[in-house]
């Protein structure tokens, strides 16, 4: 072997090595990954348990409940889209059940049916608890006015509502005009699979160009 090839052959190989193994511990998150998501999913299709008389956002994320209360009003629509069905809205309303005031995600409406009028009174819910996160930087201010929210902020929701900071999102429906968006684990994130994908590509290509480099060694060599 030339002496000029050993370097960028041992580089090509350890380089490939690193990429290699950065792909296999994508996969080994993605195992792991894949674990928790399968708790979560069996937590939420769970035994319902009683309402938490100190809610706990880690401890009872996603918790199971079961409830006969009453829907009241106001309503808060915040704006969502649904894939494959487009815009709409979220309503939230106060819940009144086992002589607490908390918050309920009722499911989704279309944008044309915000202003109308929908039933009131007692209902038994199967739901779940949950706190989202969804406001960053890009997130705008809610539009009082026109009476328009952008995220389900649980403690900005509650104060608007007077309710306990407690959010439950409807699993069953409600209200015939209001389909249900339960909580599932689709929403969180999982991109193990795709990271995987880029190091072991990257890998194929790392070796491609260092055989495409030991060619053009090896063609100089000859040549001269």
């Amino acid at each position: 072997m030339n002496a000029r090839m050993i370097f960028p052959l041992l580089l090509g190989f350890v380089g490939a090595a690193i990429l290699i193994s950065l792909g296999v511990w994508q996969m080994q998150r993605l195992d792991w990954k894949q674990g928790i998501l399968a708790e979560i999913d069996l937590q939420i299709s769970g035994p319902a348990i009683p309402l938490p008389a100190a809610p706990d956002p880690e401890t009872h994320r996603y918790a199971p409940v079961e409830l006969t209360g009453t829907i009241g009003r106001p309503e808060i629509p915040v704006l969502v889209s649904v894939k494959r069905v487009g815009p709409g809205y979220r309503l939230i309303v106060p819940f009144e059940t086992e002589g607490r005031r908390v918050l309920l995600d009722q499911g989704f409406i279309p944008l044309e049916a915000k202003d109308l009028e929908r039933p009131t009174g007692e209902v038994t819910i199967r739901g779940n608890l949950h706190w989202p996160d969804e406001i960053d930087s890009y997130t705008p201010d809610n539009d009082l006015d026109a009476n328009i929210w952008f995220s389900r902020d649980v403690p900005t929701l509650a104060a608007a509502l007077g309710t306990e900071p407690l959010l439950i999102i409807a699993a069953t429906q409600t209200d015939p005009s209001v389909t249900p968006l339960p909580v599932d684990s689709s929403a969180i994130p999982n991109d193990h699979m795709s990271y995987a994908v880029t190091w072991f590509s990257l890998a194929v290509v790392w070796l491609g160009m260092t055989a495409f480099l030991l060619w053009r060694i090896r063609r100089t060599t000859t040549r001269g």
